[in-house]
């Protein structure tokens, strides 16, 4: 079985973001960009209500969401990326209902599973060609290799992440000879 791994071509992050979108599956678009934007486990991301992301008193989308993670147990807030508001206030337009989930089966009212949560993901990445796997953990992963690349210290990405150690971090980015290959090549210290 192959590992799931990060999505490292932003371009193919945009097209999974936006196919979806462009089918006007807009709770779907919503799922990959909140699951690439929050770093959040699946099981925290389907366990969202729109309470915790929209303020019904003044409506709007909240810029700092409030969880405690399923597997931790711990306490996090997560700034939501432009992105991520963006899609929640064009997903808000026509969904948000206080009390209700965020990503919700609208037969039964409640959260849709992790199945079908990869499913969808699988799907589109399969419909746009990816050649790696990628599934709902990809999301998190992209996250974080994303933001090493753009130079985040891991330390910071472990603590994102609730990571226990910056070993387990590091193997979760998906580093591979490439990346390392580009740090011995362009790191100039003499000329």
């Amino acid at each position: 079985m192959s590992t799931t791994q990060p999505i490292r071509n932003k371009h193919q992050v945009r097209e999974l973001a936006s196919y979806y979108l462009r089918q006007g599956q807009i709770r779907n678009h919503v799922l990959i960009v909140l699951g690439v934007h929050t770093a959040l486990r699946i099981s925290d991301l389907l366990r969202l209500r729109w309470d915790d992301v929209y303020d019904f008193e003044n409506n709007r989308v909240r810029r700092l969401v409030n969880i405690v993670e399923k597997k931790t147990r711990k306490a996090k807030i997560i700034a939501l990326h432009r992105d991520a508001v963006n899609a929640l206030a064009l997903f808000a337009a026509q969904t948000a209902k206080q009390g209700r989930f965020l990503i919700e089966n609208p037969k039964t009212q409640r959260a849709i599973s992790r199945i079908q949560a990869y499913r969808l993901i699988r799907d589109a990445a399969e419909a746009l060609a990816f050649e790696n796997r990628v599934s709902c953990h990809s999301l998190r992963k992209t996250f974080g290799y994303h933001a090493w690349k753009s130079g985040v210290s891991p330390a910071i990405i472990m603590e994102i992440y609730n990571h226990s150690s910056l070993a387990v971090t590091r193997r979760y980015l998906g580093v591979t000879q490439d990346d390392k290959n580009k740090v011995y090549l362009g790191l100039a210290l003499i000329a």
